[in-house]
């Protein structure tokens, strides 16, 4: 079963300097159809103003997974860390017992784009914890590559989650396929583009709640940018 979710049923916070689509219930938008899938708890699609950002502020318990579409995020955290995550970049962090961090777009005339992911942890009270990795952008096109998984597979960055993500540059006319196994569902979201999943058409910021399916075949109508959660159903 493959439920689609249009861009314009997601809730939003605008707020002039960040406007912010929300797949799942976030800060003042609940929707108690939508409070998670699996594991998977947030997916925010984050637009923020040049020389802005989120101040510090505090998680724990959670998997927290950055992805930057465009432009360049300076992170800092209270563990000590601080990077710049550019574009194409993948950051874990696993919150544990607690971290304070910050996120800010380090352009002073640009737009920064990206996708802020929250997953529950098999495991409550572990270390905090950091991640991050460039993958070339050669290397996701035309096919799903995994960049954050709960058995850190090839190179993709470490979670404690049993759960796999995938990024994909796919473009128009190709098609990339995915296995489930029993007992695992998947959401594929589509952050710019266009694409079917098993035949059902999904735009720009349009997502696929995936059930009880064995094979996935997602086929780029234009080029799109993509994300796909392989999730375990039981949490």
């Amino acid at each position: 079963m493959i439920t689609i979710r249009k861009a314009g049923e997601r809730g939003s916070t605008r707020m002039g300097w960040l406007t912010s689509y929300h797949s799942f219930s976030f800060n003042r938008y609940y929707d108690p159809e939508h409070i998670h899938f699996g594991p998977l708890r947030v997916l925010n699609d984050d637009f923020v103003a040049p020389g802005t950002g989120f101040g510090m502020h505090p998680h724990d318990n959670m998997e927290i997974i950055t992805y930057v579409l465009a432009g360049e995020v300076e992170h800092r955290d209270s563990t000590g860390t601080h990077s710049v995550i550019r574009a194409g970049d993948v950051q874990r962090m696993s919150a544990g017992t607690g971290v304070v961090h910050s996120e800010y777009n380090r352009s002073a005339d640009k737009e920064l784009h990206l996708l802020q992911i929250w997953l529950l942890p098999y495991k409550r009270g572990l270390a905090p914890s950091y991640d991050q990795r460039t993958f070339d952008a050669a290397r996701r096109r035309n096919t799903l590559l995994r960049v954050v998984d709960g058995d850190a597979r090839g190179d993709a960055l470490a979670m404690h989650q049993h759960a796999s993500m995938f990024v994909s540059s796919l473009e128009a006319g190709n098609t990339v396929e995915h296995t489930l196994e029993a007992g695992r569902g998947a959401y594929v979201f589509i952050a710019a583009g266009a694409a079917t999943v098993n035949g059902l058409i999904l735009g720009t910021g349009d997502a696929a709640m995936v059930r009880d399916e064995i094979n996935l075949a997602i086929s780029a109508q234009e080029t799109a940018e993509l994300v796909l959660f392989d999730l375990p159903m039981d949490e």
